[in-house]
């Protein structure tokens, strides 16, 4: 008895399954996932929904926070548009991502600091001295590199280099998608591959069994010839469903594996929440089936706030401040928490119990809630 077919994924286990989707979905042999930061970036921002939403929550929220300013010149400066796009979302993109954000301070003839842009991180250098300090960064566009100074002799930086914590880099900032991109993988491929079952009809493998009463084999000819034949005639979609003509000694032997059985939906939302989770998004704000972790989405969403925007801003509004303190002494830029809706219980609560305090001072409760 011969059989032909593709071979049941069963044989081998979901884990010999979810290792041939990971290769697939670009793991190399030594089961190291892609380095570059391109191929990174197509895969789980351009092809992956979970992480393109996860990154836009975020850098959505940081750039739509109402902000303090010491200067209104310079909120107006931190909140113009950069090449199009607004700066602070570009920049908390590009952190999230890459784990690296660099501005680019551009000046007028007076000097006075008139725009500020987002720089592609990918194509940034950062320049060493002997002591390891940086001096400059290389911004390559093609074929052309410009060469910034970190400082001039006034000490005015010509890019705000603002990067994300990395235990093994001095220099570089370690983003969220180096995390994520093993989940991202396996979500994607699993996307493919259901695809593919449905371009199938939904069956992911089958048999054809010839067997003769003297047990006589097809010969290499027979068994090429039904190859080529079964491959033009019934794969695809557009063949689903087509009668199959079989000559003598030759039966279709179904081998139907339900999603439930290859452990298809358990495995995509089990890679999708990791996605989530390295972004420091909460899953059911992204609809994520089986996520109970939070009561409800006005829970989730204020988690968020505390636990990924607010410090996403902190880092990006800081970096800024330090830039730019040559033109705006005691610059200073904050997130107006008593602005932001998602937060509105937590300073309704802190309202009640400093309101409550009878040992307190007007002023001294003033200051608790931030009042001068």
């Amino acid at each position: 008895m011969k059989w032909f077919g593709r071979k049941s994924a069963r044989a081998n286990g979901i884990w010999g399954v979810r290792l041939a989707m990971a290769r697939g979905a670009g793991m190399g042999a030594a089961g190291e996932w892609p380095q570059r930061y391109e191929t990174m970036v197509r895969d789980a921002y351009c092809h992956n929904p979970v992480a393109q939403r996860a990154v836009k929550l975020v850098s959505e929220g940081v750039s739509g926070a109402p902000l303090t300013a010491s200067d209104p010149a310079l909120a107006a400066l931190v909140q113009a548009r950069s090449g199009g796009q607004r700066l602070i979302e570009t920049v908390a993109a590009h952190l999230l991502l890459h784990g690296n954000a660099y501005v680019e301070l551009l000046c007028d003839d007076a000097g006075r600091v008139r725009e500020l842009y987002a720089l592609r991180p990918e194509r940034v250098t950062v320049e060493l001295d002997a002591n390891g300090w940086p001096v400059a960064y290389a911004y390559r566009t093609g074929r052309h590199v410009s060469r910034l100074a970190s400082e001039d002799g006034t000490g005015r930086a010509a890019v705000a280099h603002i990067r994300a914590f990395s235990p093994s880099d001095d220099h570089y900032g370690l983003g969220c998608l180096s995390a994520a991109a093993g989940a991202v993988a396996i979500h994607n491929a699993a996307s493919r591959w259901n695809k593919a079952l449905l371009d199938n009809a939904a069956r992911p493998s089958g048999a054809l069994v010839y067997e003769t009463g003297d047990g006589a084999a097809l010969s290499g000819e027979q068994f090429e010839r039904l190859k080529r034949e079964m491959e033009a005639g019934f794969g695809g979609a557009g063949n689903a469903g087509r009668p199959m003509l079989l000559e003598g000694g030759l039966k279709w032997q179904a081998m139907s594996l339900s999603p439930a059985d290859m452990d298809f939906v358990g495995l995509k939302a089990a890679a999708a929440r990791e996605i989530a989770l390295a972004f420091g998004v909460p899953p059911m704000l992204l609809g994520l089936p089986g996520d109970n972790g939070y009561a409800n989405y006005r829970e989730a969403n204020r988690a968020l706030w505390r636990l990924a925007i607010l410090p996403l801003a902190e880092n990006i509004l800081g970096g800024l401040c330090q830039a730019l303190l040559p033109w705006f002494p005691g610059a200073s830029l904050a997130i107006d928490v008593d602005r932001v809706t998602a937060l509105a219980e937590d300073r309704e609560r802190l309202w009640r119990q400093v309101s409550a305090a009878d040992f307190l001072t007007p002023e001294e409760k003033r200051a608790m809630v931030g009042l001068a």
